[in-house]
């Protein structure tokens, strides 16, 4: 029976969660046994270094532990290796070797990680094994090691496998090896080794595994190496075109200061249908209100808000209503004013919904909305309001009432010179108005 890959998931803190996924691979006992594969291997590693043989005997009494573990009696296969081990004496060192291998295999079966690394340790520590058998067993333990969370360990094996190994390291090795030290936060060393593999994967004309980027670019914004992290996620947005990374190529571009960049890679994720989260649609709507285009964030705020995407809040109305002044759009502000007003128990929003009826003259709704604000109370800039409204009440002619508003301005240091221009201006237009009514007379 061959053993499954088994994925083991790390979480990466990169503007939003993001996942590192290692094949992590045990040995299959009966895979090593003779008269499968690996009797050849064996057969040529004894060329060079005698090993015992694994008598027929010994091959029946594992292959049916084995069996019984394979048909859900575990306990069943566990203690006919039991019985097996009582008789170790008279058996060679591969014999054992095989036999806590078998051992091995089925704790791994049963997700009891410490006990299969256990048992494979014993098979290593066997001195008359297979070299092929040590070193694929060694490199097995590593992963093992990394799906258990002992770091410290998979380093160890990882160090006795190239003190083995002849040949040339793997992809695999690579990737263990930065994996490791990502989770010890030895980000340069573990960037070294995702780099040589990454780099070993282009040298052979293939894709490098998507992962293997994302461990990369965590690495790069770990070191705060923002630019680094910019060409990573410039090549995965070519290679797998997803819409988080076009969003975070958008993040990464504001973040550096390309904020051209940024708008075009966002408007293009946009156009693609890739932006469908609040936070997505949100970071568009502001790169739009920073680059000038407030009609379009207030536009994508407000569709955002109408799907229900965006929730019905006063802080996201305000924004919209916000937008649309700086489009220049006031009376398409109101009714976004109006909805955060509503929403709000401060008169922050009173306020300046009613600055925006004075800026379109509608001075009636103007003093009552100023009026809302100040029995609202909490506000930002009380000033303001009192400001508004005597405005309002002076487009209305109610010079006295706006004497009075622009008189309560005063008091606040913020609008002292304009209430005290504005008090002598009314008073003026208020003997004017009298005199032409008398006039009139």
């Amino acid at each position: 029976m061959k053993l499954q890959p088994i994925a083991v998931i790390f979480k990466l803190t990169l503007f939003c969660t993001v996942t590192i996924s290692a094949s992590i691979v045990t040995p299959s006992a009966l895979s090593l046994l003779p008269g499968v594969s690996a009797f050849t291997a064996q057969a040529a590693e004894q060329k060079t270094k005698r090993v015992p043989a694994l008598r027929e005997k010994v091959y029946s009494q594992l292959a049916r532990a084995q069996k019984l573990a394979d048909d859900g009696d575990v306990k069943a296969g566990l203690e006919a290796l039991d019985s097996i081990q009582d008789r170790a004496s008279s058996m060679n060192s591969y014999e054992i070797a095989m036999m806590h291998n078998f051992y091995g295999f089925i704790y791994y079966n049963e997700n009891d990680l410490p006990k299969a690394i256990a048992a494979f340790e014993k098979v290593v520590a066997e001195e008359g094994i297979p070299e092929t058998l040590r070193l694929s067993t060694t490199f097995s333990l590593a992963q093992l090691a990394m799906a258990n969370s002992d770091y410290n360990k998979v380093i160890t094996f990882l160090d006795q496998w190239d003190a083995i190994n002849t040949k040339d390291k793997p992809e695999s090795y690579y990737v263990l090896r930065a994996q490791t030290y990502y989770q010890l936060k030895d980000y340069q060393q573990g960037l070294n080794y995702i780099t040589q593999a990454i780099t070993l994967s282009d040298s052979e004309g293939k894709v490098p595994k998507e992962n293997w980027l994302v461990l990369q670019r965590a690495m790069y914004y770990s070191l705060n190496q923002s630019d680094k992290v910019v060409k990573v996620l410039e090549r995965m947005v070519k290679l797998y075109n997803k819409p988080e990374y076009w969003v975070q190529l958008a993040g990464m571009y504001g973040e550096t200061g390309q904020e051209k960049q940024q708008l075009a890679i966002i408007e293009a994720a946009y156009q693609q249908g890739f932006l469908t989260s609040k936070s997505d649609l949100r970071q568009l709507a502001q790169v739009y209100l920073y680059n000038g285009l407030a009609y379009k964030a207030a536009i994508v705020m407000s569709k955002a808000i109408e799907a229900g995407i965006a929730e019905q809040t006063a802080k996201n109305y305000a924004f919209v209503a916000e937008a649309m002044i700086q489009a220049k759009e006031d009376a398409q502000s109101i009714k976004y004013f109006v909805k955060a007003a509503q929403l709000s128990s401060s008169g922050n929003y009173d306020q300046r919904l009613a600055q925006v009826y004075v800026n379109t003259e509608q001075y009636e709704e103007a003093a009552d909305s100023a009026r809302k604000a100040l029995d609202k109370g909490n506000l930002d800039f009380e000033s303001n309001a009192f400001v508004a409204l005597g405005m309002a009440q002076f487009n209305l002619q109610n010079f006295d009432a706006s004497i009075l508003a622009f008189e309560q301005a005063q008091i606040h240091k913020k609008s002292q010179r304009l209430a005290k221009q504005w008090i002598k201006y009314v008073k003026r237009e208020k003997i004017h108005a009298e005199t032409l009514k008398t006039a009139l007379l």
